[in-house]
């Protein structure tokens, strides 16, 4: 079964920067009724704009209308689903049934797929979707892999799409009351303050402590008792295939093109060569907190990363390459570097790990420099390999 890899965009740079690193299918926001409503996202024009390059390169476009509806959001769903069918978007990611009933009647020629805040988590409800027309399920979290054989041998005619990399969320399937609770933004129609990853305290009175408040303290290892590991299944995706999945999915249209590209690259070479070393080190240069496997191999209480909500990565991110000519790169800064600073070519091609030392940078106007501390500033550096546009640098910590 040939799988697809299938990588998030929360703008149309990152589209190109996920397409350019071997996404398979990318997955997108509109600037209403996505559950990322913080991301760039996309206008109508962009949207229209972006199927039409996708397409182009023979990939394939979803786009996420997976709020929790209410009912004066319905008209206006409506006529978004009809334009979703008019320029041809590969499927609407749903969550809602009435959202679904919503799109099956203004728009019946575009496919559903049922999002993961649906809380697919058995057979039957997989089953209902597929009778009410879905062609894809996106699987909970909280399934394991027999779970999910189990699933697909049960209905064997929807396709199975499942997480394979990124943030967790703390809460069932997504379905989240803390944000609007604590910040009153409602989770479920996209406008979490991720309150998990949060420092939390507990309150002791005045005549025990000076403060009135004290860290809470989980087996000594600190306080973000809330706070979810991060998905890695990097390792897993043939028996993930097996087991009747046939969208690897990463998480992240909030996050950064250097994230995006380096998680795509490993995942697609892992798709096309196999897990190895390479794979496993390359996932740890991207930020990230503490990897799991979540509920993949069954129950797994060790999902919580008590040390700290913060991100950490292997790599600092440097450069976007635009251009490469006579033995020098010309680039786009975005991250500090000097002359003298060795680099790491990330890059879809053979130019991938490559390492070279920077003799020489020069502004685009020919003014020689050996700092550039100008972010977003092009330069020409001093490079042995032909990059390409689109390739990325970045310099291990």
């Amino acid at each position: 079964m040939k799988v697809e890899l299938l990588a998030p965009a929360g703008n149309f740079t990152k589209l190109k920067t996920a397409i350019n690193f071997g996404a398979d299918a990318v997955y997108v926001g509109g600037k209403d009724f996505s559950l990322r409503p913080f991301a760039d996202n996309f206008t109508r024009e962009e949207m229209a704009e972006a199927v039409k390059f996708a397409h182009s390169l023979g990939k394939k476009l979803y786009v996420t209308a997976n709020i929790f509806a209410k009912n004066a959001d319905m008209p206006l769903l409506e006529d978004y689903f009809k334009f979703l069918e008019e320029i041809k978007a590969d499927a609407a990611i749903i969550s809602d049934a009435g959202v679904v009933y919503a799109a099956k009647k203004s728009a019946p020629k575009l496919d559903i797929h049922i999002s993961t805040q649906a809380n697919l988590t058995n057979k039957y409800a997989v089953k209902f979707w597929r009778e009410q027309g879905a062609t894809r399920a996106v699987l909970a979290r909280e399934l394991s892999l027999e779970e999910i054989a189990e699933i697909h041998s049960f209905v064997p005619q929807i396709e199975l799409e499942a997480f394979v990399h990124g943030a967790m969320c703390i809460s069932y399937s997504g379905r989240c009351l803390l944000s609007n609770y604590l910040a009153g933004r409602e989770s479920n129609r996209g406008e979490c303050v991720q309150a998990c990853r949060w420092n939390y305290q507990v309150r002791k009175s005045d005549a025990l402590s000076d403060s009135g408040w004290l860290d809470i303290e989980e087996d000594g290892r600190g306080a973000y008792i809330l706070n979810s590991k991060d998905l890695n299944m990097s390792a897993h995706l043939d028996i993930m295939a097996q087991a009747g999945v046939c969208s690897f999915k990463i998480e992240g249209r909030m996050k950064s093109e250097y994230y995006l590209a380096t998680v795509i690259n490993a995942y697609r070479r892992c798709i096309d060569g196999g897990y190895s070393p390479v794979i496993e080190n390359e996932l740890l240069t991207a930020f990230h907190r503490d990897y799991t496997t979540a509920y993949a191999f069954g129950d797994n209480a060790e999902t919580v990363n008590y040390a700290d909500s913060q991100a950490k990565g292997g790599c600092d991110y440097i450069a976007n390459v635009i251009g490469s000519e006579n033995g020098f790169a010309v680039v786009e800064m975005r991250g500090r570097f000097k002359v003298g600073d060795t680099l790491e070519v990330l890059s879809p091609s053979d130019s991938f790990l490559k390492t070279f030392t920077v003799e020489k940078a020069f502004l685009i106007n020919g003014e020689e420099v050996r700092d550039c501390k100008l972010v977003q500033q092009h330069y020409k550096i001093s490079c042995p390999y032909a990059l390409k546009n689109g390739d990325i640098l970045r310099r291990r910590k």
